[in-house]
């Protein structure tokens, strides 16, 4: 006798804002919604000490109390939370087509709509020094945590754009903001680099990394190596701004989703549809741009409206 297979309306991957976020809107829609956490149950925030930049917290709140309480909202209205990993995914190309799921390698379900909110990991040097300090001084997000520099020394590593615009951003509110740039030249535009250059307390060093962050338990100083010479040199700072880059967690959607160059999905317009029918993308998945815990709670939000106009319409032309 064959075991039945779940039937899920709406399945949510990814527990961060966006997946919350569309949790609450899809239960409320009574689309019973099923969210799988992933290895990282809510998120980026569960590594960010202070949020004070969400709308509605005026004394500002700490990351995993956020998250506990975006989950307990979508809880209240119905949404079943399930510790799970998914690792494979067979998506229809027919409107109202079947998509097919696979968890922690084992087990197989069901979907009438999909909401990708796996969000994107940022990338950091991978230095013993630099990982025991992430939340001690050592950030992937100025706009998020600058604000805590404020009057102080700080260092950023990165060569493009985002790194050149968040410089700029510690320059205003910080003392003194310390470039560092592995090559002897920026990536980022001519633009960004004018404005760089034109930072009176930015200071832009090439052809430098970092050897170490020093400190025990919060960011005391910056040891730097020179790549050309081996010169080492430290300064005092309080924060150091990782700016390299962001990997979307996309790997397993590839081949079925359409995406850009980076592996951000591609969604249609001002919407969270992909190229696959009733399959719906939020977050940081598929905004490079962004990536701000009230612009991803924002498009979970869309993602969920999205998929309730899609099987309302599905419902109709079924019943026409």
């Amino acid at each position: 006798m064959s075991e039945t297979i779940e039937r899920i309306k709406c399945l949510i991957i990814g527990s961060g804002p966006a997946g919350y976020t569309a949790a609450i809107y899809a239960a409320r829609a009574d689309l019973k919604p099923v969210v799988y956490t992933g290895m990282e149950p809510g998120g980026q925030l569960t590594t960010t000490t202070e949020v004070d930049n969400f709308p509605g917290y005026p004394d500002g709140i700490d990351g995993p109390t956020m998250m506990v309480q975006l989950q307990q909202q979508a809880e209240r209205f119905g949404t079943e939370v399930r510790i799970g990993m998914v690792t494979n995914v067979e998506f229809s190309d027919v409107v109202g087509g079947i998509h097919k799921i696979t968890v922690d390698n084992s087990t197989t379900l069901e979907a009438e709509t999909v909401i990708i909110s796996t969000g994107a990991t940022a990338k950091y040097l991978g230095i013993p020094s630099e990982q025991k300090l992430r939340g001690g001084g050592v950030s992937a997000c100025a706009v998020c945590d600058g604000f805590f520099y404020k009057g102080q020394d700080v260092a950023i590593v990165g060569a493009g754009d985002t790194a050149a615009e968040e410089a700029t951003y510690l320059s205003n509110i910080c003392n003194k903001v310390t470039m560092l740039v592995r090559k002897d030249y920026m990536r980022a535009s001519k633009a960004m680099q004018h404005r760089v250059n034109n930072t009176k307390n930015l200071e832009v060093l090439y052809n430098t990394e970092v050897d170490e962050v020093i400190g025990d338990t919060v960011v005391e100083g910056l040891r730097m190596v020179n790549n050309q010479t081996g010169e080492k040199k430290e300064i005092e700072i309080t924060g150091l701004f990782i700016a390299i880059g962001h990997k979307p967690n996309t790997d397993i959607f590839k081949g079925q989703l359409d995406m850009d160059e980076t592996g951000y999905v591609i969604t249609q317009g001002k919407s969270t549809k992909t190229n696959k029918p009733g399959i719906f993308a939020s977050g940081d998945v598929q905004d490079k741009e962004y990536r701000q815990a009230v612009t991803a709670a924002g498009t979970g939000c869309m993602a969920a409206l999205d998929a309730e106009r899609y099987l309302a319409t599905i419902e109709t032309e079924v019943t026409a």
